[in-house]
């Protein structure tokens, strides 16, 4: 994804400090308190420009959202997104993924969203995928014991790596599909690339996985 700097993001990322938390780490075992209704916890890593995690705080009203981008110039924009609907059950977290649990505390996240992940598709880029184990092994350590992953890919390779990453480290897979766009899966939200990535005619991965009790 090639960026387009603004300087003057992190300046007006600071004056919403309601809306892009300065200071997740304080907040670690205690986000109902910074939403207003104590509801279920949905997390995206990777939110980008904010299309998917938008619609879906506007279409699931009775669930809090957190957004995780570590690139300032595009969690700019998801933030005029979320500002722009006036959102109540949305945050951003302008972070790496890597530090997830310094963040959340064990079993506090229900949902955890991987939206078109970058595949790094060499070899000794493995590491930095978001699928592999190290990831695996943060992702479960916030999730709750029945919390789910939805990951979503246009990239078949990843696709296939995350299906053996996440075998391999135990979890149980549902809802595989190979074409999400001509499957039976219903109320699907798009990401901007999965947009534009099916009108180019491109099939769309996607997969919902459980760590074992």
């Amino acid at each position: 994804m090639r960026l387009r700097h603004k300087p003057w993001a992190r300046e007006e990322l600071d004056k919403r400090p309601n809306l892009v938390i300065q200071n997740p780490a304080s907040f670690q075992g205690k986000w109902k308190d910074v939403f207003e209704k104590n509801q279920p916890l949905h997390i995206e890593v990777g939110t980008g420009k904010g299309q998917f995690i938008t619609n879906m705080a506007i279409q699931n009203p009775t669930i809090n959202f957190i957004g995780v981008e570590r690139y300032e110039s595009v969690l700019l924009t998801a933030m005029e997104k979320a500002e722009l609907a006036g959102l109540k059950n949305l945050k951003f977290l302008g972070q790496d993924v890597k530090n997830l649990n310094q963040f959340f505390a064990e079993n506090e996240v229900d949902r955890l969203f991987i939206n078109f992940t970058d595949p790094w598709p060499k070899s000794r880029h493995e590491k930095r995928r978001l699928t592999y184990k190290t990831f695996l092994a943060i992702y479960k350590q916030v999730l709750k014991k029945d919390g789910e992953i939805h990951f979503k890919t246009d990239n078949q390779g990843l696709f296939e790596y995350s299906l053996h990453s996440m075998s391999t480290f135990g979890l149980s897979l549902k809802n595989v599909s190979l074409d999400l766009h001509n499957s039976a899966i219903e109320n699907n939200i798009m990401t901007e690339y999965e947009e534009r990535f099916s009108e180019k005619g491109m099939r769309i991965y996607r997969l919902e996985a459980t760590y074992p009790q």
